[in-house]
């Protein structure tokens, strides 16, 4: 009964040692490369490239929240020192995985110091659209560096 147990034991591990061995011998230079620059990056929730182009975008801005997952990055309010009387706030949303125009939304609040207050104002599209097309071609930037590499 003993050796009927030791065979019985003995059969999957020499079969899982085969397998090892057949799977170790397939490690030859025939395996495909993979693609560093690739334009869909997933190891975060949204494409990296743009991830790290908005973050470098902002980096002079305080953050109050990211979330690589989610694809957001919101800024604290920011007074130019050059323009005291005036403060910006940056939300930035990455849509998609892939490095794609349409996958990254700007939005801005802009306030300015009135009779000892902070008013809303308006904010030109072209501001939002200035730091949409900054962080697109970080974004760019940072994957033909990624190609070349």
């Amino acid at each position: 009964m003993s050796r009927l147990k030791s065979s019985f034991f003995l059969r999957p591990a020499t079969a899982s040692l085969l397998a090892l061995s057949l799977l170790s011998a397939c490690g030859g230079k025939e395996r495909p490369q993979a693609d560093l620059a690739a334009s869909q990056v997933t190891t975060i929730g949204v494409n990296s490239y743009l991830w790290r182009a908005s973050l470098d975008a902002l980096s002079f801005m305080p953050l109050t929240q990211t979330d690589s997952n989610g694809g957001v990055i919101l800024t604290d309010w920011y007074v130019n020192p050059e323009n005291p009387g005036e403060r910006m706030k940056i939300n930035v949303s990455i849509l998609d995985q892939d490095l794609r125009a349409d996958a990254l939304r700007v939005a801005a609040s802009r306030q300015v110091y009135t009779n000892g207050n902070w008013v809303d104002a308006p904010v030109k599209a072209a501001t939002t659209q200035k730091l949409e097309q900054i962080i697109l071609t970080k974004a760019r930037d940072l994957r033909r560096g990624a190609i070349r590499n």
